[in-house]
């Protein structure tokens, strides 16, 4: 294809930003990008690939121009309304809001797991949340090779994932205890993002509650899972936890297979699987964090062990960049695979 038109809705965000990292260091065949914004950020420049772009307002006559591809990375109501019309103009669109990913009729992709699901989609593809994203990359070679009957879920998940007043929050919580050390003051300030002090302390509260007492982070990655692995009865349970950490969510994944395992072979299959980097040595205390993980593409993961209270059970800490892998960087690898395949 040539003459390939990109639009990035949402370019000044986080993971809007990230996106522009990506795609500057993967320099696809793409002659011209247009970023777009909300009214507050429309006017704005920014500096990419050696030129200068204004952020233009997202209009409902944005899309008039032209696009092959638009990454949207933008909040559901959004999504709901600026990506049909995208698809309507003849754009694909690859979206990272939630919006779309449990629509029968668009295919939600992790492409290390499934992209073969990529020919099925009718203009809209749907990126997948983040903590599932770094979830099924791990899962996928192991449910083929043993059939996954049960996931437990408990995740760690940074700051950044709830995006720019996320992590002002955690800021403003650690400059406020460095003048608590000062000078004895009360450690007192404005949340921007959390109902509760993020500094020094764990939120077991990512997005909201439902009636069930789950969140609906929780229940994204439960869905989700299932609609990956192609499995709608698969026995799934999560507890998502908002960690003071910057940046790089981590998992425990408990995992109950159908078939029996060889741990060393288990081991293997995931050393050998594309995406994931395997760092798993106790006795040298070879373990994933998130410093290893911030601006990798990779899933990083180790503390793998049996779990001996079920027939056929294992253990993983599974760490990814939750703003690269687990947003921008499986988005533009969508958009790759579009482009080049």
């Amino acid at each position: 294809m040539n003459n390939i038109k990109l639009a990035v809705v949402g370019a000044t965000g986080l993971v809007g930003q990230t996106i522009l990292k990506v795609l500057s260091e993967k320099n696809l065949p793409i002659n011209q990008y247009t970023f777009f914004a909300s009214h507050r950020s429309s006017g704005k420049k920014i500096h990419f690939l050696g030129e200068e772009y204004v952020i233009q307002e997202l209009l409902p006559n944005s899309f008039d121009s032209g696009f092959d591809y638009a990454i949207f990375s933008v909040g559901g109501d959004v999504s709901k309304i600026f990506a049909p019309i995208a698809v309507s103009k003849g754009c694909i669109v690859i979206d990272n809001s939630s919006y779309f990913r449990m629509d029968s009729s668009v295919p939600l992709i992790v492409p290390e797991v499934n992209l073969d699901e990529l020919k099925n989609h009718h203009g809209i593809i749907s990126n997948p949340n983040c903590s599932t994203i770094q979830a099924v990359v791990a899962l996928k070679p192991l449910d083929t090779a043993y059939k996954i009957k049960r996931i437990i879920y408990n995740t760690y998940q940074a700051v950044s994932g709830a995006g720019y007043n996320g992590v002002v929050d955690l800021q403003n919580g650690i400059l406020s205890f460095s003048k608590y050390i000062y000078t004895n003051n009360d450690i007192n300030y404005e949340l921007k993002k959390f109902s509760k002090p993020i500094f020094s302390n764990c939120l077991p509260h990512i997005d909201i509650f439902l009636e069930n007492g789950y969140t609906k982070e929780e229940k994204k990655m439960i869905d989700e899972t299932r609609k990956i692995l192609k499995n709608p009865n698969l026995k799934i349970t999560a507890t998502a936890v908002r960690v003071p950490v910057f940046n790089s969510h981590s998992e425990s994944i408990n995992i109950e297979f159908e078939e029996p395992f060889d741990l060393s072979q288990l081991k293997q299959i995931l050393e050998n699987s594309p995406g994931i980097v395997l760092k798993d040595n106790y006795k040298e205390e070879l373990y994933p964090t998130t410093l290893d993980a911030n601006e990798q593409d990779k899933v990083l993961v180790g503390r793998i062990r049996r779990d001996n209270s079920v027939d056929s059970g294992v253990n993983l800490w599974v760490v990814a960049d939750n703003l690269r892998k687990g947003a921008a960087s499986n988005a533009v690898q969508i958009l790759e695979s579009l482009i080049c395949n």
